[in-house]
């Protein structure tokens, strides 16, 4: 059975494999990404088949998307927290890099939960057609 080192370990290496990523994810594991909810977009991924539909989007998008340089600084058998960087291309030829910050709970190595968080304004430069322009004004 995976730890949560070793499930973070397989998610990051298996990112541009959705279907491999996919089957990391518990049937009630969801990946949420809070930042995704100002541009629009659900926060909370749920399930194996919509985390696959997830990474086939992202890589639409940005289609050579690895993650590098990881690094876990807390490791406990259920729980593991990391850093890992993207430095890559959209299909815009535009820049997309990033240091993500993940939070993941496994449960029966599986993962139940991983939650992310990025520099919204970097990702909106490099995927959103007008740039930060495209992120709605709260107020």
């Amino acid at each position: 059975m995976r730890s949560a080192r070793g499930l973070m370990l397989a998610y990051t290496a298996t990112i541009a494999d959705p279907d491999a990523t996919a089957a990391l994810f518990a049937d009630d594991g969801v990946i949420e990404l809070p930042y995704l909810a100002s541009i629009g977009l659900p926060p909370r991924i749920a399930g194996p088949d919509e985390i696959r539909a997830f990474i086939v989007g992202l890589l639409k998008m940005v289609p050579d998307f690895g993650f590098d340089h990881v690094a876990i600084f807390i490791d406990t058998p259920d729980q593991a927290f990391g850093e890992y960087s993207v430095d890559r291309s959209t299909v815009t030829g535009r820049p997309f890099s990033q240091t993500y910050a993940g939070r993941l709970v496994a449960e029966q190595g599986k993962i139940k939960l991983l939650r992310e968080s990025l520099d919204l304004v970097r990702a909106a430069r490099a995927v959103l057609p007008n740039g930060v322009a495209d992120i709605p004004a709260h107020g």
